[in-house]
């Protein structure tokens, strides 16, 4: 393991960029990171309502997925958002140009589907692309950013997912994300603005956060998520290497966006669901899922409803976490958090073989966080567990599954009188 002296250098960089963050885009929205459902990752473009009406993009998917959120707990625990995606369009604007839903899957229209969603007590978010046409080719946006802003806040929608595909220049792309945020501000209605800008911007340049930033409340960065272990460590391993220039942008205000938790479908191990629920917590992105409500499993369910991880995740301070080592296919990721507090997340990337045994030294935390005298050490995943008040000297053996994560919050306390009984000064498991 390496010494808190030789502290990999973009560690060090972050410590000092964190305080010189870009200015947020000024909509006092999306103080900490958005929590919500969308459907894309679990329900796709799936428009034939006759032979599929269960699954199919339609108000009543969306209706019945808002019911859920509020009879099972998920808007108690901090999900909002009831977010459509893609394919939710006709095929044509209407005679005044203006958006319009699909006539037979959205038969009620959106502005009755966002008072249903807003009487639950949610929030309503719908899909838009920056050029002329989505991704799935309905009408896109290019050409009308200040009317469909003016008509997605008459119809009293919350947030906007702005997709980048079709544009003609990477000049009209940022043209575009710039012009649809200064629209949906003019329009006078609270709406998040969710980007897609330097996901497609990087294929020219390196994109800009500070001005990415001033415009949007989150942005993607990578690919879309799969159902897949794969996909999900591609994501873990883009954002390790480019920590040093995206984690500075991250603040109220503006979100990294590693994309949907997929937590509860079918790709992804119970040890794999803990890793990204752990490391979306640490990662300050926005907790939107994307699966089947109607059908989760009870364990994954209880996962993404985990209110000492949620808790990580919504954090005030609003600095998002890094990935501080990398050694022996285990990774050390930490997350500074107000009050003093932090949580570490350790991963065992092996996929071979059985649990293995990582020692944190609380000693080699000491160039980004310091236990003073001592401090107490929970962990919240996979299992909640108290492992006391510990000095900071203590070592720990932590026991990770392949392919798994351990999270823990270790809270600052001084000035508590030191009892022998209560300092750990072994190793623990």
């Amino acid at each position: 393991m390496e010494s808190p002296s030789s502290l990999p250098a973009t560690v060090l960089l972050l410590l000092g960029l964190w305080t010189a963050r870009a200015r947020a885009l000024d909509n006092g929205l999306a103080l900490t990171p958005t929590m919500g459902w969308l459907h894309w990752e679990r329900f796709l473009c799936n428009t034939d309502c006759d032979s599929d009406p269960h699954n199919c993009i339609s108000e009543q998917l969306f209706m019945q997925m808002a019911d859920l959120m509020v009879s099972e707990g998920w808007k108690d625990a901090g999900y909002q958002y009831v977010c459509i995606d893609d394919c939710w369009l006709a095929a044509t604007r209407d005679a005044q140009n203006r958006l319009q839903p699909d006539p037979k899957r959205f038969p009620s229209g959106i502005q009755k589907l966002a008072d249903y969603v807003h009487s639950k007590g949610l929030k309503l978010g719908i899909y838009q692309d920056v050029g002329k046409q989505t991704c799935a080719g309905f009408p896109g946006s290019y050409g009308f950013y200040e009317l469909d802003a003016q008509t997605f806040a008459d119809w009293g929608i919350d947030l906007l997912k702005f997709d980048g595909c079709n544009y003609d220049t990477p000049n009209l792309l940022t043209e575009g994300y710039r012009n649809m945020s200064l629209a949906l501000n003019k329009t006078g209605r609270s709406i998040v603005y969710s980007c897609e800008w330097p996901l497609y911007m990087k294929v020219f340049k390196k994109p800009d956060y500070t001005e990415i930033r001033k415009y949007c409340n989150h942005w993607r960065n990578y690919n879309d998520i799969y159902d897949s272990w794969n996909s999900l460590k591609t994501i873990l391993d883009w954002t390790a290497q480019h920590q040093d220039m995206i984690v500075p942008a991250a603040g109220p205000g503006g979100w990294n966006d590693p994309d949907m938790l997929i937590i509860g479908n079918y790709g992804l191990s119970w040890e794999q669901q803990v890793t990204q629920m752990s490391l979306w917590a640490i990662m300050a992105a926005p907790l939107l899922m994307s699966n089947d409500l109607r059908t989760i499993d009870p364990k994954a369910k209880a996962l993404l409803q985990n209110k000492e991880v949620i808790a990580i995740n919504q954090d005030p301070l609003g600095k998002q976490g890094y990935q501080m080592i990398k050694v022996e296919d285990f990774e050390l990721w930490v997350r500074l958090l107000s009050k003093g507090a932090l949580a570490i997340a350790v991963v065992n990337r092996r996929e071979i073989g059985g649990p293995r045994n990582f020692v944190l030294i609380l000693a080699f935390l000491g160039k980004v966080w310091t236990c003073k005298q001592k401090c107490m050490i929970n962990q919240l995943l996979p299992t909640h567990k108290d492992l006391g008040l510990q000095n900071c000297t203590s070592a720990f053996d932590i026991q990770v599954n392949p392919t798994g994560t351990v999270l823990l919050k270790l809270t600052a306390i001084e000035d508590t009188p030191l009892l022998e009984n209560d300092i750990g000064t072994g190793t623990h498991g």
